[in-house]
């Protein structure tokens, strides 16, 4: 990798250059709703007035999803931003690879259907586990359609599906509009010679789909569900569902507690065994890491596994290029190379990256290219400040205050050129679907903005402020048509829980500038993507930016 050049018309900052990315804070499409317009942002809006700014694109095509219908989100986000380029993502080449067929001539599949196809070993499965929902962020019902269909083409006569209902990045309370046309479809495909069901289930937030450690019990739950039936028993996955909502009033998907279907001798129908396949049909990669773990690694100490069942497991991806977890997939990742932090690292730019534990990963492993490591271990500092493990909308301020403290001290260190720090808030409180919640975790962040302002401002440093994607922006479920609000019953906003297609704010904080690109109203390029950050980051450092990188959003004088 060789070194950036230098940017001759560059005059040099005292201070570092400071990337702050407010994860789920959109620009608002409607009032009502908008949590971020609804809140006293004060420290944002006052370095907004003062310095340029614009908006950018964060969702579709934009971070290589494969329409504009597609709502962005952390980790393609943190991609795009990290890369300075717009890679084909997650759902764009897995939907490839099964439409073109590429999938299922590959090793991986060929493996797990020959290992349990065939009318000699009728007694083996295969299981698909994942999220359960057509919100194209971690999945798509779309994909597991084609691989049922695909397996029994294949000769597999038995298939048992482990569904982790969504509620966050679909309505919250969705699950029966996808459960009813999934067990509809699924009877169609059976038949004497093909056994295909609903196995067990429970919301994403409460099994499995744990991420960065944070909640090693919730795979645990999760294990104990899927791989030993060890759950509350119910005939169908609607009686699971209905039962949870009238005895917990008010709970939504993605806290559903977990169940097992039964079949008529009171068993459960679909235990993971011995010989059996298991394919992890999430395509992202945060939260399929430690449930993956507990499949492959035989020195596992998270929790007691009990019976560890002998499959062929498989991911839909690979979920993490340098350590090669899983060991078998099904699609290859996008290949990203020349990252931003490669390029900063081959530059002699001394780096410090932080967050909490939730985004961590983002604005480490996501921001370079999907690549666990660093570049230089002498140039750069990753720092993790650990996340409480109590639902967001109970500490809605989250370690936000702990992380600006890292940073107040890091811009006056003298120690660093460059500080990217990810604010969690705006995006798990958003997840809640808590107003009250979000407004609080943005005042929260808010506050601390304030105090880095004050930081760089001392320090002669450079903030750049922006997003990942929109999130609480757009807190309530708005009619496509009309634009109104969605409502319940009792006539309270039915509330949203999942990202929006709103872009995201850019705004270029310089309280030493000198004059080297134009400062104003309209003087930043507008209609970019958050792909730009990189190249803008990248200048203000003072490099010219790689040919190839999508511009910067700077107008040079």
């Amino acid at each position: 990798m060789n070194p950036l050049q230098k940017n001759p018309r560059w005059k040099g900052r005292k201070g570092p250059v400071v990337l702050i990315i407010m994860d789920g804070v959109g620009c608002g499409k409607y009032r009502d709703g908008d949590a971020v317009a609804d809140s006293k942002m004060n420290a944002l809006d006052a370095m907004k007035a003062l310095s340029p700014h614009t908006r950018l694109k964060a969702h579709g095509k934009a971070v290589g999803l494969p329409s504009d219908d597609d709502m962005g989100n952390s980790e393609v986000g943190h991609n795009a931003m990290g890369c300075g380029r717009v890679f084909d993502q997650g759902a764009a080449l897995v939907s490839r690879a099964i439409s073109g067929g590429a999938m299922f001539q590959g090793a991986a599949w060929k493996e797990i259907t020959a290992a349990v196809a065939g009318a000699a070993q009728n007694g083996r499965t295969l299981h698909f586990i994942g999220l359960f929902s057509d919100g194209n962020v971690h999945s798509h019902l779309d994909h597991l359609k084609a691989m049922i269909v695909r397996a029994k083409k294949d000769g597999v006569r038995r298939v048992r599906v482990h569904i982790l209902f969504d509620g966050r990045d679909v309505g919250e309370t969705s699950a029966l509009d996808y459960v009813d046309p999934f067990e509809a479809f699924l009877r169609e495909q059976s038949g004497a010679d093909f056994d295909a069901g609903i196995a067990s289930g429970g919301g994403r937030m409460w099994i499995t789909m744990d991420r960065y450690g944070a909640d090693w019990e919730m795979v645990h739950r999760g294990w104990e569900t899927h791989v030993h039936g060890n759950a509350r028993p119910f005939r169908t996955a609607r009686e699971a569902v209905e039962t949870y909502r009238g005895e917990i009033p008010g709970i939504i998907d993605q806290d559903l507690k977990e169940f097992v279907i039964t079949g008529d001798d009171g068993k459960p129908v679909g235990t993971i065994e011995d010989g059996d396949a298991v394919i992890y049909f999430n395509f992202r990669g945060d939260r399929a890491l430690e449930i993956t773990a507990a499949f492959e690694e035989d020195n596992f100490d998270k929790f007691d596994r009990g019976r560890r069942p002998r499959v062929i497991y498989a991911g839909m991806m690979e979920y993490d290029g340098d350590t090669h977890v899983p060991k078998r997939y099904l699609v290859s990742p996008p290949a990203i190379d020349r990252t931003m932090g490669e390029y900063l690292a081959a530059s002699g730019v001394r780096t410090l990256a932080l967050s909490e534990t939730q985004k961590y990963g983002h604005v480490t492993y996501f921001f370079n290219g999907n690549r666990t490591g660093k570049f230089s271990e002498e140039l750069e500092e990753y720092e993790e400040i650990k996340s409480d493990t109590v639902p967001f909308e109970q500490r809605p301020w989250m370690k936000c205050a702990d992380i600006a403290d890292r940073v107040i001290q890091a811009a006056g260190s003298g120690k660093y050129d460059f500080i990217r720090l990810n604010f969690p808030n705006g995006d798990m409180v958003g997840h809640t679907g808590v107003y009250q919640a979000v407004v609080c975790s943005m005042e929260g962040m808010d506050l601390q903005l304030g105090r880095i302002r004050k930081a760089a401002d001392a320090a002669g440093a450079v903030l750049v402020i922006t997003a990942d994607h929109g999130n609480s922006d757009d807190m309530y479920e708005h009619d496509k048509k009309t634009g109104e609000v969605s409502r319940k019953p009792d006539g309270t906003p039915k509330a949203k829980t999942s990202h929006s297609l709103n872009p995201v704010p850019c705004i270029i904080y310089d309280p030493d500038y000198r004059g080297e690109y134009k400062r104003g109203g309209g003087s930043l390029k507008e209609g970019l993507g958050i792909s730009s950050i990189a190249a803008t980051c990248m200048e203000l450092l003072g490099f010219t930016p790689p040919e190839d990188y999508d511009p910067s959003v700077l107008i040079w004088n």
